[in-house]
Parts: C-alpha cells; structure tokens; sequence
C-alpha cells in the first residue's frame, strides 16, 4: 500500500495528552499554550478530564475556595456527559467555548454559562442537565484517577503527558506564543525527560494573564 502525505504526517506528529478542569485559570494558560505548540511544531494535544473537586475532596479549604468547588462540579460533569454523547474530539472545542467564557470574559460558572458553551461546541443544550446529576461521576473519577496515576497525589490541574513522560504544568504567564512556545515545549520535554527530575519552582509573582 503506497503511504499517502497525510499517513506521513500523522506518524510524525507527537502527541501531547492535557487533563485539564475548566475551573482552573493557569489550566487555561496551559491549553492555549499548547495549542500555541501546534503551530510551530509537529504535536497534536488530546484532550481529557480531571477534577478539581475531586482533587480536594476531604480537605481543610477556606468557604470561598469550597464554594468555587461546589459550583465547579457541573462543567466537568457537562464535558464528561458531551464526551461520552459525541466522542473524546469534541473535548476540545467544547473546553475553548468554556475557558473563553470563564476566564477571558470572566462569566459566572452558571448553567446559562455552560449552555451557551454546549451551543457554541454544536452540542445539545440538553447535556446541560449532566451538570445537576452525579451519573457521569464514576467516568470523572476515573478519568481524574488516571491523571493522578502519571504524577502522583500532591499536585493538580494541569497533567500533561508526553509518550512516557508525564507532568504537572507547566504553570505560566502570560500565554507563550510562536517561537517562545516552541522553545518552552522544547525545554519542558528536556527537563522531564531527565530520569529522576521531579520540579523547579518559584513564587508566582503575578496572576494568570489570559490575554
């Protein structure tokens, strides 16, 4: 069988996995850098959930942090439910419609909010009602559990994997774009690569910039 351009360019590409709640601010960053990354260089990024209510359940939070957890439920229901109606690729434009409306356009974390997501996605407004329901828990939490299996217990949104390295983050701001994003791609694969390296970190000195 004659392999076509487009086979030559689907062996190529590597593949980026992000785990990702729509809650999440520097998530955000991290999704839009990424998709930053495939402009410049030959990664695709699949799309999956994780919780950030789950990720807390059972510890000592301020009432604010609990009350912004409580609300946080229903979009990750809602993306696990729109998953499961049309399939894992819709993550993705469905994530976007969401993240642009809760952190670019600082809209509230409502149903009215995700509908308008659901709509923007192409999908049924009527998947909304995941949002109120705990049937689709069992796959959250296994999606969640899986992101937790690649870095462990003590840290959050965003995972990344890539082939067999897998981390958390990177947490930046503002998004990087062309060539910048390419050179952090490059250096976080070199770092995590690096057999027995676990974290660099330093205070953040500024707030998620969505710009």
């Amino acid at each position: 069988m004659t392999q076509t351009p487009a086979d030559s360019v689907e062996q190529d590409l590597t593949y980026a996995d992000m785990w990702f709640d729509p809650a999440c601010p520097w998530a955000w960053i991290t999704s839009r850098w990424l998709l930053e990354v495939e402009k410049v260089r030959p990664v695709r990024v699949r799309w999956h959930v994780m919780s950030l209510s789950v990720l807390n359940e059972g510890r000592d939070l301020s009432q604010g942090y609990r009350d912004m957890l409580d609300r946080a439920w229903a979009a990750v229901r809602v993306c696990v439910a729109a998953e499961q109606h049309a399939g894992p690729e819709v993550l993705g434009p469905l994530y976007t419609a969401l993240g642009t409306r809760f952190h670019n356009n600082a809209e509230p974390t409502t149903e009215e909010t995700i509908r308008a997501a659901l709509v923007e996605a192409g999908l049924p407004e009527d998947l909304i009602a995941a949002g109120r329901s705990t049937d689709y828990d069992e796959a959250l939490r296994a999606s969640h559990a899986e992101a937790m299996k690649l870095v462990g217990e003590d840290v959050g949104t965003p995972v990344v994997q890539v082939e067999d390295v897998a981390f958390f983050g990177p947490v930046v701001t503002p998004i990087p774009r062309g060539e910048e994003a390419g050179r952090l791609w490059d250096g976080v694969r070199l770092v995590a690569g690096v057999d027995g390296f676990f974290e660099l970190k330093r205070t953040r000195t500024r707030g998620p910039i969505f710009d």
